[in-house]
């Protein structure tokens, strides 16, 4: 393990392009607002809120040797992360989010890792020769792992014995990855966090709210689940215990990245030693604060 290292961050890192406007919008509106650019990629979304933390993330993913990978590996240590293991593409761009925001919250997005998709194993050759983990000695940790990954490498992640003694933390990118998550729920592997739409589509079923999409995990095999519906209750679940609690009452000035802080504030908080209802307690006012976040428009 990297003597600095707190937690492996692995999937995607990339630029996001967010499109802000304070207007609320529908299919084919053109309206005032705000572009930016910013590090982002879920990976790379729960690394900085980790960051803020006090934690020391290890990113391993797939940037290229484009001039905007060189531009964000520099901003990624800048800000505080650990860059040595990331592999480095002489061929493969580097990947991009474009995402357009409203008042009435997401409109669009598009995410771009075929960059991620194309690498496949080869960001986690450091997992394999020693310099983090290896066959005979498996890395010993905390993982956050995004949903970013093909669905056969999460696959043979779910399997592989290169994790049997990670901390193994597992996240969809958005609802259309969801069902990537799959063989973590057959092999009962990691602790899932997922929105009520990601459980709905993992069980292939309507929850009435986040408790119940809870157990409907558990009953699908999953080890250990967090569900979160926005501004309703959130719900935390294993085989012992539920416990469900609602998020603050807040304005929502944004949203993408909302459920990366959500996920990153909890494993933080664990990390300092905090029980399960303190952990999800300041895992839900960190989203609330981060949507509720100031934003130009």
């Amino acid at each position: 393990m990297t003597k600095d290292t707190d937690i492996l961050c692995i999937g995607s890192v990339l630029w996001d392009v967010i499109g802000r406007s304070a207007s609320h919008m529908q299919q084919g509106s053109d309206v005032p607002g705000r572009i930016t650019r910013l590090p982002g990629g879920v990976a790379m979304n729960i690394a900085m809120t980790l960051v803020r933390f006090g934690m020391s993330p290890t990113l391993l993913t797939a940037i290229g040797q484009d001039p905007e990978g060189h531009e964000l590996v520099d901003s990624c240590r800048q800000l505080g992360m650990i860059t040595d293991h990331i592999y480095r593409s002489e061929d493969l761009p580097t990947d991009r989010y474009m995402a357009v925001e409203g008042a009435n919250g997401l409109i669009a997005a598009i995410a771009d890792a075929h960059s991620l998709e194309a690498a496949g194993t080869k960001i986690l050759l450091s997992l394999q020769d020693g310099s983090l983990g290896s066959e005979k000695a498996p890395f010993q940790g905390l993982v956050a792992l995004d949903g970013n990954l093909t669905q056969q490498l999460l696959q043979d992640i779910a399997l592989s014995s290169t994790f049997t003694r990670a901390d193994l933390r597992v996240a969809p990118a958005s609802p259309g990855k969801a069902e990537r998550l799959m063989p973590f729920l057959a092999q009962s592997r990691g602790t899932l966090y997922v929105n009520l739409i990601e459980a709905n589509i993992l069980c292939q079923t309507e929850f009435e709210g986040s408790a119940a999409a809870a157990q409907g995990l558990l009953s699908r095999g999953a080890h250990r689940v967090l569900v979160t519906d926005g501004g309703n209750p959130a719900t935390e679940a294993d085989a012992t215990d539920l416990i469900t609690q609602t998020p603050p009452e807040v304005l929502v000035t944004r949203v993408t990245g909302a459920g990366d802080t959500f996920m990153a504030a909890h494993i933080a908080a664990e990390a300092a030693g905090e029980n399960r209802d303190a952990a999800l307690n300041r895992a839900l006012l960190a989203a609330a604060t981060y949507v509720s976040g100031e934003t130009p428009l």
